[in-house]
């Protein structure tokens, strides 16, 4: 019987999220599993792969075989890492004591990264919210002044304005004599 490390779909239209799944490689894909050892959520940013390690690690051990998605998920959380380090330790190359000593260091190194990567872009996206906010204060402080002077009475430049339309009216019916003459 050949087990497969897989996704399992769930959710609504659109809006996926994933079991991950020990299954029977025979089995359909949202059907009967052996064992359901985390879950997948690709809605979020960054994707949310929450799933228990050891039990992935046990699994990978016995040779299950992840799908190419859930192998990607299993080396991004250090879990195909942690394999090549028992296989050293099995072959006798390291003791168990380095190999937990470079996965640890190599976790934390990990953990870091994606937090790091949270904080930047949780930041980026204040950011963005400043400047959206700063650039309508800025439409609205225009606005407001445009209805000021809208509003405001003039009344020096009405008088200079009603002499020009009377010197444009004469300047207009000069325009006309000449073209009928």
């Amino acid at each position: 019987m050949a087990v497969k490390i897989r996704l399992a779909r769930r959710g609504r239209k659109k809006a996926a999220q994933f079991d991950i799944v020990v299954a029977d490689a025979r089995a359909p894909r949202d059907g009967r599993f052996i064992e359901k050892i985390g879950t997948y959520d690709p809605n979020t940013n960054p994707a949310s792969i929450n799933f228990d390690g050891d039990k992935a690690f046990d699994w990978i051990m016995k040779g299950a075989q992840p799908t190419d998605t859930v192998r990607a998920m299993l080396s991004y959380r250090g879990v195909l890492y942690r394999k090549h380090l028992q296989l050293g330790v099995i072959k006798g190359a390291i003791s168990q004591d380095v190999a937990d000593e470079r996965f640890t260091a190599w976790k934390e190194q990990k953990d870091s990264k994606i937090e790091g990567k949270r904080t930047s872009l949780g930041s980026a996206k204040d950011e963005a919210r400043k400047a959206a906010l700063a650039a309508e204060t800025k439409v609205k402080e225009a606005r407001a002044e445009a209805i000021r002077i809208k509003n405001t009475p003039v009344a020096a430049p009405a008088a200079e304005a009603a002499e020009g339309e009377t010197t444009e009216a004469a300047a207009s019916t000069e325009a006309t004599e000449e073209a009928g003459a």
